[in-house]
């Protein structure tokens, strides 16, 4: 990122303090650049570190491709959506409501985080060229068992991949994953493309 784009503030993203346990996005981030060396038991063993850290790793992938095209581009494009998604991991991280999975034992009561789900959502994009998952919501009551539940996830794509396809690739696989993960009832799953960036040489239209 260049100076004028470093990560944002950790309230800005709506985080409390105990989200990260004390951490920032920007020292997970350093922790990452050091190989996770030495190890830290406070960042290890922190559920919200844990989700933040997957999601820092994978925008290091195709997102760190994307933030050099940007650097490269003349003129230089709009760089919001990195910190669009950087606030999509930042909500990631917030444990969120509880949702429970379903029980025949009526002494048993096991559940899930909707930060988990959230980031389950997130990692689904590993199986989708061209994506990157920014911000994702889940929309109904998801802390009573069969509540009808809908998924909002916003994305950014690369330029050159076939939207429509990626998109529907994804549809499929968050769907995938809720469906073997959670016992969550989902009545749709919605996907917004909010930017087209560029990678490598490309030129013509703006992104």
């Amino acid at each position: 990122m260049t100076d004028d784009q470093q990560t944002p503030d950790v309230h800005e993203l709506g985080l409390e303090p105990g989200d990260l346990d004390g951490h920032t996005l920007e020292e997970l981030s350093d922790y990452l650049d050091a190989g996770r060396r030495p190890l830290d038991p406070s960042i290890e063993g922190s559920p919200g570190c844990q989700l933040a850290l997957d999601a820092l790793d994978r925008l290091r992938g195709l997102g760190g491709q994307l933030i050099e095209a940007d650097a490269a581009a003349m003129p230089e494009v709009d760089d919001s959506w990195v910190d669009r998604i950087l606030t999509g991991i930042a909500l990631d991280a917030r444990a969120g409501r509880r949702i429970p999975f379903v029980e025949e034992e009526p002494a048993v009561d096991f559940g899930i985080t909707e930060g988990a789900v959230r980031g389950l959502i997130r990692s689904a994009e590993n199986a989708v060229p061209g994506l990157l998952v920014g911000r994702s919501t889940l929309d109904g009551d998801v802390s009573v068992v069969g509540a009808p539940v809908r998924i909002a996830i916003e994305v950014n794509a690369v330029y050159g991949e076939s939207i429509p396809k990626a998109v529907e690739m994804l549809r499929s696989e968050v769907a995938r994953r809720l469906q073997q993960h959670t016992d969550l009832t989902v009545t749709g799953i919605d996907v917004t493309v909010r930017d087209v960036q560029r990678i490598g040489g490309t030129r013509g239209e703006g992104s």
